[in-house]
């Protein structure tokens, strides 16, 4: 099954590059009795640029090697398998280019264009599963749909280091599509940059609120810090192992470390056999402080000792 591709222009969504209309294309799939799954990208993509087209890079099927390399989600999420029961994919796009206080409006204009397409596919399947994956603050664009979706509308939601506040997504969350819904939330120290510019060029919804990096405080979400050894060794434990953290700082781990969109992929194919009961099981009970994995020390042995007794 190709993946469908829509743009939110403003708060309309349209079928990228083309016609017929989305829903028109929407008829016309099936994807057999899979799960319907969209995904969002984050800051910086623009559907139609050159060089910044979300569509020829992390939403293809064989993605461009610029900006930077990466993998592709639906590929890795078993989209174009030729089976009958793989399901649909709706790559979404958004206006995220510009001043990050622009993204951040044109993200709730583009919620409610989000919001219109799963509306839609909810009402066209009401029987088959419905997920969303987004990075960054695509996450934005999930929470706004929230708002304007009935209970049942949406399964899980799976945010890699999202951008958002945590009153944001707790509100979402508290919807009638909210609380039927399920949030994965995948935070990495790794981030920590890229929260304190969130923090510092967004105004917080409620003052001293923060970004999502740490937790969210709903009975449906669990958060997954990915940098995190004890983390890392539960999943390992419950069949999901992926690669350790490579550096320091880096706003794209939460789909490139190895292993990480076959985990997202049994979480949306499978969610019966990863419940959020199993996934809580064995978490350590809070996350690493912010700027915790910066000023850590390298690991080397020789310097081991020392950074122990310093603790």
């Amino acid at each position: 099954m190709p993946v469908i591709r829509i743009n939110a222009e403003g708060t309309r969504p349209v079928l990228h590059r083309g016609q017929p209309h989305w829903k028109s294309a929407l008829e016309r799939a099936d994807g057999g009795t899979g799960p319907v799954v969209v995904m969002v990208h984050g800051y910086k993509y623009l559907p139609d640029d050159p060089r910044h087209c979300p569509h020829r890079h992390i939403l293809a099927l064989q993605p461009d090697e610029y900006p930077y390399r990466s993998p592709s989600w639906p590929r890795q999420m078993g989209f174009a398998t030729g089976h009958d029961d793989e399901g649909l994919a709706i790559a979404f796009g958004w206006q995220a280019r510009g001043a990050l206080w622009m993204a951040k409006r044109c993200a709730v204009g583009a919620g409610v264009a989000l919001a219109a397409v799963l509306a839609h596919v909810h009402l066209r399947y009401p029987d088959r599963p419905i997920h969303m994956m987004a990075h960054s603050m695509g996450i934005e664009l999930c929470m706004e749909a929230l708002h304007h979706l009935p209970a049942g509308a949406v399964g899980r939601i799976i945010a890699m280091t999202g951008a958002s506040y945590h009153a944001r997504v707790t509100g979402a969350l508290a919807t009638p599509a909210g609380r039927a819904a399920e949030l994965i939330n995948v935070t990495s120290r790794e981030n920590d940059v890229f929260e304190a510019m969130f923090e510092w060029l967004i105004a917080p919804p409620a003052r001293g609120d923060r970004t999502i990096g740490s937790k969210v405080d709903a009975p449906n979400a669990v958060t997954l810090q990915i940098d995190c050894d004890d983390t890392l060794d539960h999943l390992e434990r419950i069949g999901q192992p992926l690669g350790g953290a490579a550096r320091r700082i880096c706003h794209w781990s939460a789909y490139t470390r190895p292993g990480i969109l076959r985990f997202y992929n049994a979480l949306l194919r499978r969610p019966g056999d990863y419940p959020l009961d199993l996934l809580r099981r064995g978490l350590p009970e809070t996350s690493a402080p912010r700027w915790s994995r910066l000023v850590a020390l390298p690991d080397i042995p020789g310097l081991q000792p020392v950074a122990e007794n310093l603790s």
